[in-house]
């Protein structure tokens, strides 16, 4: 008689949905737990979640190509320095916005803040609609509506907030590209779509330009906007787990990393944003030969499918290796940028562009890699030498902190973006609203002194392991 052992595999604890589509037990951590339960609960979030910020994205940078519709075929006799402004105030607003954004996740669930946060698009998408139409409309009122797109910036923050919650340490890297991807996204979309819906052409002319109408493209996002917000309704989940108090999360601006991380985020996706805002502006002052719409939105597309390769790479390399040597490519890109103004080159101007382009993604994707890695790392220090219990309890509250450092840190790129599209406004302001090659070209300028100075601070921190050694052992046998 033979006698089989058998190996009796505990069931994962029971997903419990409460109130509102609440998950009461989450640990993705388990890895049968995951296998089981978790992967697929995660990816349905992610795939809604990635959709209501694409809707987001591109309602925040929807005034990035309506601002040179204005100017050619509704007769609104803005300076280009204004058109600057009017592009400018959304990442502004946005910015500020992300701030509160990050701590309503943890205060009223993730699920619940994305329908929320889809519904406020309403309000600039409607706006858009009652502005265009009224000839009369000022300067001043654009201005205001402009900023109330600013909340479709503010989604970024809850959303990367959100899903960091629902994806072990191993997938976040990916994970978080393909959310953020999947709202940069948005931007290419609204600056190749919008064109084609209001009449203005597109599509390397595929599309023949018509009676423009621009309160189009706020009657199609407002829709979207509804449809996001009952996906997320019917089809996303709230997790205990990342319900959290204030005072826990607000603790991380203390650490010097929260700030270092942010000023680097300021550099990759402060210039994705930025340069997608101002992207069909430059086009239209260097080169009004070319059509806008034909290419506008190519750097925003490619920026964007970088971002989850630059999560992937750093996932394998290392965060801070990937970070240092794209802002090397940033500012090779930029000295290319550089010459092609000068030289008045469409086809340098372009090719060089979009490379940048391409750096901020991967520079995007990883430097969200290296968040987690820091703050689960600095959590193991402080719990060196204690129970299991302890370190635990230290690795939850690491997640936590590197939640709020992801938002907080989104909120200071967010205002990189502004400050990139401002500069171009304020040097025209000099040149009496003119924005010149010559004013371009020294905004180009600080732009790169920025980004070398950002790939020295990624090494002194992060590379220099002979310092790290000294001051943060444990940091020092990880690739953050």
């Amino acid at each position: 008689m033979t006698t089989t052992a058998t190996t009796t595999i505990a069931a994962p604890p029971p997903t419990t949905p409460r109130r509102g589509r609440w998950i009461d037990h989450w640990d993705p951590e388990d890895d049968h737990y995951w296998n089981h339960t978790g992967k697929s609960i995660a990816r349905r979030n992610l795939i809604f979640s990635i959709f209501a910020e694409n809707v987001a994205f591109s309602v925040w940078l929807l005034w990035s190509i309506s601002a040179p519709l204005l100017a050619a075929h509704y007769g609104f006799g803005f300076s280009a320095a204004q058109m600057f402004f009017l592009v400018a105030v959304p990442n502004l607003v946005g910015a500020i916005l992300r701030i509160p954004y990050t701590f309503a996740v943890p205060k009223f669930g993730g699920r619940n803040w994305t329908v929320v946060s889809a519904l406020l698009l309403l309000i600039p998408t409607l706006l858009l609609v009652v502005a265009v139409r009224n000839p009369a409309t000022p300067y001043w009122a654009f201005l205001l509506i402009a900023a109330t797109a600013g909340v479709g910036g503010g989604n970024f923050a809850s959303s990367m907030t959100n899903i960091t919650y629902f994806y072990p340490d191993r997938h976040k890297g990916l994970a978080l590209g393909l959310n953020a991807a999947g709202g940069n996204i948005g931007v290419s979309v609204i600056q190749l779509a919008l064109p084609v819906i209001v009449g203005a052409g597109g599509l390397f002319g595929l599309v023949a330009t018509g009676t423009v109408d621009l309160a189009r493209a706020g009657v199609a996002w407002a829709l979207l906007a509804v449809v996001s917000a009952g996906c997320a309704w019917f089809f996303m989940n709230n997790l205990s787990v990342s319900l959290a108090r204030f005072t826990t999360q607000i603790r991380v601006v203390r650490h010097k990393h929260t700030w270092i991380m942010s000023m680097l985020y300021v550099g990759t996706f402060g210039s994705f944003i930025g340069y997608a805002a101002a992207f069909p502006l430059l086009i239209n002052l260097l080169f009004p030969e070319v059509a806008v719409a034909n290419f506008a939105f190519l750097g925003a597309l490619i920026g964007s499918l970088a971002r989850p390769f630059g999560g992937w790479l750093a996932d394998r390399l290392g965060g801070a290796r990937v970070t240092f040597w794209n802002f090397a490519a940033m500012a090779a890109g930029t000295v290319a940028v550089l010459v092609a103004v000068r030289a008045a080159t469409w086809p340098l101007f372009l090719a060089s562009f979009l490379v940048v382009f391409l750096t901020t993604g991967i520079g995007n994707g990883s430097t969200y890699r290296m968040i987690p890695m820091i703050f689960q790392q600095k959590a193991l220090r402080e719990t060196d030498g204690g129970t299991s219990a302890e370190r635990d309890a230290a690795l939850a509250r690491g997640r936590t902190e590197a939640a709020a450092v992801i938002g907080l840190s989104s909120a200071v790129g967010a205002f990189g973006g502004f400050l990139i599209v401002a500069t171009f406004g304020v040097l025209g302001l000099r040149g009496g609203g003119v924005v010149s090659p010559e004013a371009i070209a020294t905004a180009f300028t600080l732009f790169l002194g920025f980004y070398v100075i950002c790939g020295l601070l990624t090494w002194w921190q992060y590379l220099r392991r002979t310092l790290l050694i000294t001051r943060a052992p444990s940091l020092s046998s990880v690739d953050i």
